[in-house]
């Protein structure tokens, strides 16, 4: 009769402990929920503002855009051949070459891609800029941040353009406020590789300098390509203190960090 008894406990036991394991199982699996980036239908109108050197795709799904560029400006510059119809002869404002030898079009790795998301993530940790391409200009050239790979940008004042660029045995790109793109207003100046646009030093929404940017030069309003207010960054009114550059004002394009991962 004990054994009976003992029997009977013992099935009660086990058929217990698998009701509540299954039990547990389901309420794990309805727990579990699979998040899913919402995309968008259509592409920025700010994307039209881009040169024919830069194509612009979005993803099937719409979650991500793919920018690539053949890195050449459209614009004038030193850097180009003596030949080239864009090149202008910038020797006696002060430019000095990096080398003699350097032009656009000569060089290497000069075409460059990136994919951003649609929706730039906002939430994240703020993420320093890096040496090398940050950015895609709407000129088609590359966007550096305030640092040579020596040190900071003194050491390569003398040899910035009327545009803030200069080009190494790499990319030509912009290390100041580019300005055939933008002096002093509220022009689209390109997109960063954390997917957020960056303008001038004036913001379209009040038609002034912004006043609440945030360290990464961004802020939150509605911008000439938009209806609804976004995050996006501005160069920030700052003069780089160097005495030795051709062309003045020498304002800072963009250092970063980017807020946009």
């Amino acid at each position: 009769m004990k054994n009976q008894f003992f029997k009977s406990i013992f099935f009660l036991s086990i058929l217990f402990f698998g009701i509540v394991s299954c039990s547990s199982d389901d309420e794990i699996e309805t727990e579990v929920e699979v998040e899913t980036e919402e995309g968008i239908t259509e592409l920025s109108s700010a994307f039209d503002q881009f040169s024919d050197a830069v194509t612009v795709t979005l993803s099937d799904d719409g979650t991500e855009i793919l920018i690539e560029t053949t890195g050449y400006p459209n614009h004038t510059s030193i850097y180009w051949e003596t030949d080239n119809p864009l090149y202008i002869d910038e020797t006696s404002e002060g430019v000095t070459k990096t080398t003699q030898n350097t032009y656009i079009g000569g060089g290497t790795g000069e075409a460059s891609s990136f994919i951003v998301d649609s929706t730039p993530n906002l939430t994240g940790a703020a993420v320093a800029t890096e040496l090398n391409t940050i950015g895609i200009a709407v000129s088609g050239a590359a966007i550096f941040n305030d640092q040579e790979g020596s040190g900071d940008l003194d050491s390569a004042a003398g040899s910035l353009d009327w545009a803030g660029a200069h080009k190494g045995p790499g990319v030509y790109h912009y290390h100041l406020e580019p300005t055939p793109i933008t002096s002093d207003d509220e022009s689209l100046v390109g997109i960063l590789m954390d997917g957020v646009f960056l303008y001038g030093r004036k913001c379209n929404s009040t038609g002034d300098t912004p006043t609440d940017l945030d360290a990464s030069g961004g802020h939150t309003s509605t911008t000439q390509y938009e209806s609804e207010e976004i995050y996006h960054y501005h160069i920030i009114n700052e003069e780089y203190p160097a005495a030795n550059y051709a062309y003045q004002p020498a304002i800072v394009l963009f250092a970063g960090p980017f807020q946009g991962y």
